[in-house]
């Protein structure tokens, strides 16, 4: 999973009678994998990054992220298009 992604714990939700949370759950951990995956093949540094999955008051998924200044610039850099090379193959 991306950047060290945290297991569901059930005690750290509040509950509303209906609503699936582990499915925003879910969603949020694929979310930060793909994530990952997309941002390493980017060539962007993910040392010391971190995802936190959380499901909202609705049941949908959120993803929290905590980047160094070094990813958050590297990944400025490369929406702006300033980015690095993909890594090799």
């Amino acid at each position: 999973m991306g950047f060290g992604v945290e297991e569901f714990d059930p005690d750290d939700v509040t509950w509303a009678r209906g609503v699936d949370y582990v499915v925003g759950w879910r969603e949020a951990t694929d979310a930060a994998a793909d994530l990952t995956a997309a941002l390493t093949a980017a060539g962007v540094p993910l040392d010391g990054a971190r995802a936190t999955a959380r499901s909202a008051a609705d049941g949908s998924g959120v993803v929290r992220l905590m980047w160094s200044v070094q990813t958050v610039q590297a990944v400025v850099d490369l929406v702006r298009g300033d980015g690095p090379e993909p890594l090799a193959a």
